[in-house]
């Protein structure tokens, strides 16, 4: 009976050595990590070095970053295999720099080619602001610097194809400047000379009725370029110049200039009756009869001065049109 039970035991004992297996057989072997690895250059092969070199995992926020070193190398290892990554690159300079997907088996030994960084394209932004104070401003320095054959002013003239408007501080800086320009004077003096050879205006002769002569004529001008050059189109919004064409028919630049003492441009750009040219012709032959001799005065007198001035826009605008324009001096240069 012992013996039977002895044999049982050894039996069971077999039974269990078999069943159970050895250790070697349960804990497998643990596999390598692989190694990634590259060099990090710009599009001209040279090398690129402390650049920051990302390796992430496609599914996960846990990144290892690295430096390159001074021959621009990387090197990543115990890189987990069978698992999506990614590598990012930065570089001062350079424009950054992504992998595509990269999947290793174990123990590989990948090494990551075509790393070429480019200079990083600045994108610069230019802000366009405009400001009609700044470019009228230009044009009138431009304009002031106008003159036929370099001598005589040609300011209240416009060559721009999109001027700005005026100012009313332009308007009257432009008015100012005509009146006391050298040329102006030599002017007022030719003319008083011509009204005292025809005995104009009936002050007699001598040269104290040429003086008075001259201080009519510069009371006509100077009153006629206030009114209708700087007050009337300050309070008026118009613009007191002359818009040169010069291009299309013949007859369109005769109707453009022979219609400019009645129609002007405002200061926003639109076409209007000329106001100012008109109100300062009246007002200014209207003020003749406070200093012209008195059998000069009168209601024919005003009127008869108003056609005069709006006679005398007339032809300087057709010889701007046609004649003036291919002679005036703009900052140096002929027109």
């Amino acid at each position: 009976m012992k013996r039977l039970y002895l044999n049982f035991g050894a039996a069971l004992g077999i039974a269990l050595a078999f069943a159970i297996p050895a250790p070697s057989q349960t804990n497998q072997v643990p596999t390598k990590g692989a190694t990634i690895l590259g060099t990090v250059t710009d599009v001209n092969g040279g090398t690129i070095p402390n650049a920051a070199v990302v390796l992430k995992e496609v599914d996960s926020s846990d990144p290892r970053t690295i430096v390159t070193n001074e021959n621009g190398l990387f090197e990543f290892h115990d890189v987990k295999p069978g698992i999506p990554y990614q590598i990012s690159i930065s570089a001062k300079g350079f424009a950054d720099w992504a992998s595509p997907s990269i999947t290793l088996s174990p123990d590989q030994f990948k090494i990551v080619t075509g790393i070429q960084l480019r200079i990083a394209t600045e994108a610069t932004t230019v802000d366009v602001h405009y400001d009609p104070i700044e470019v009228a401003t230009e044009q009138l320095k431009a304009e002031e610097k106008q003159r036929v054959f370099g001598i005589i002013p040609n300011f209240y003239v416009s060559y721009e194809r999109d001027p700005a408007p005026l100012t009313a501080r332009m308007k009257f800086k432009l008015a100012l400047k005509v009146s006391t320009d050298p040329v102006t004077a030599a002017g007022i003096l030719l003319v008083a000379s011509a009204r005292q050879a025809g005995n104009s205006l009936n002050y007699g002769q001598g040269w104290g009725a040429y003086g008075k002569r001259v201080g009519a004529t510069a009371a006509d001008g100077f009153s006629d370029i206030i009114i209708g050059g700087a007050i009337l189109p300050s309070l008026l919004h118009q613009d007191p110049r002359y818009f040169y064409q010069g291009t299309g028919t013949t007859s369109s630049r005769i109707r453009h200039a022979m219609f400019s003492p009645f129609i002007s441009k405002g200061d926003n750009g639109e076409w209007q009756p000329n106001y100012s040219s008109l109100g300062g012709d009246l007002a200014s032959s209207a003020l003749a009869n406070l200093y012209y001799p008195r059998s000069n005065r009168g209601v024919g007198l005003v009127f008869g001065n108003f056609a005069i001035g709006t006679a005398e826009r007339i032809g300087a605008a057709l010889a701007q049109e046609f004649l003036v324009g291919k002679f005036t001096r703009r900052g140096g240069h002929m027109k």
